[in-house]
């Protein structure tokens, strides 16, 4: 290990994917997820079953994560973890599990927002990838978030505009149930929207003053309208399936491009980039692609694996914080509601 290298070891425990990862200066070096399927058992996650599934898969998913990046304990420099938000269970055990490992090797230790982990996720180096230039605007989209931020500088970030009930990733859900598909939704009716009409069928873009987004009132249009549809014919949604998922999805992609236009209007903020488990859905990258052309944006997309909770992230956070000497307290509590 030479002088100039800094290694991170991260955890990421907020809702139910256990990831650990390893960083060396701001590349990774191992970035281990471990997901829980029994939550699809339910339509949802399932807060208890995720914690002790957490304890269950914790330890060796950071023997994983060490073991890939070649690195052993006594070479590590720190230790970050997720404090909040996210599931309170879900987060003690790998705060618990971040303070304790920290303590035995005498390293320090580094909290870490896990929603300033997806915009900050943009900055792991990636060969061939631009990292976006401050200030930028970033659209946190994911099933418990949804928010438009201003990113002034690694540390400065400001909330302009946020959900007042649903996530985008909860309208995809509820509607996915709406229609009979299994949990998660999203990306079901990503891929069934592919081959649907977008224009087949309309939903009511809600109202929001500034903004703000709301996608209650979309889940319940939806519900209504298969309500009413089936009504009249009880195989109307086999029979228009594709059409309805693309229906929903062009219905959702326009919320959230009319809200960046605004935002980027209020802002004079043209550098936009995405981050959160729904900024993997295809139909809202082309629509951010396509807004380069249309509103002379430039956007900035993430990795795949880099999009869903994952340690990475955490990592690249951890190690900023690192540099700045940013370091948490060993009586640090999770936090469930975390704001940037």
């Amino acid at each position: 290990m030479t002088k100039e290298n800094t290694y991170i070891l991260a955890i990421e425990s907020s809702c139910d994917d256990t990831s650990a990862a390893v960083l060396c200066n701001d590349t990774i070096l191992s970035n281990v997820i471990t997901s829980q399927k029994i939550h699809a058992e339910y339509g949802g996650v399932v807060p208890e079953l995720a914690s002790r599934a957490h304890q269950s898969n914790i330890v060796p998913v950071v023997d994983q994560a060490l073991k890939q990046a070649g690195i052993l304990r006594n070479q590590l420099h720190a230790i970050a973890f997720t404090r909040g938000p996210g599931l309170i269970g879900s987060l003690l055990v790998g705060t618990s599990f971040a303070k304790s490992l920290a303590y035995g090797l005498d390293i320090p230790l580094i909290e870490v927002n896990h929603m300033q982990g997806h915009i900050l996720a943009h900055f792991i180096k990636e060969d061939g990838y631009t990292k976006p230039p401050f200030p930028f605007l970033a659209m946190t989209i994911s099933g418990g978030h949804t928010q438009i931020v201003k990113v002034t500088n690694y540390f400065e970030m400001e909330v302009i505009g946020e959900t007042i009930d649903d996530a985008v990733g909860e309208a995809y859900d509820k509607s996915g149930k709406i229609l009979g598909l299994g949990y998660p939704a999203g990306p079901q009716i990503d891929k069934l929207a592919q081959t649907g009409n977008p224009k087949a069928f309309k939903f009511t873009k809600p109202k929001v003053d500034g903004l703000n987004f709301s996608f209650s009132g979309l889940k319940t249009g939806i519900l209504y309208f298969v309500q009413r549809e089936t009504k009249k014919n009880p195989d109307f949604v086999k029979e228009n399936l594709e059409s309805i998922c693309a229906s929903i999805q062009y219905t959702i992609i326009g919320i959230l491009i009319d809200k960046l236009k605004h935002a980027v209007k209020r802002t004079g903020i043209t550098h936009i980039a995405i981050g959160g488990g729904v900024s993997a859905n295809s139909g809202i990258r082309q629509a951010l692609k396509n807004g380069e052309k249309k509103f002379g944006w430039t956007t900035y997309i993430p990795k795949f694996e880099y999009t869903t909770d994952n340690a990475a992230m955490i990592a690249i956070v951890g190690y900023l914080k690192y540099l700045e000497k940013d370091f948490s307290d060993f009586d640090v509590m999770a936090t469930a509601r975390l704001k940037i």
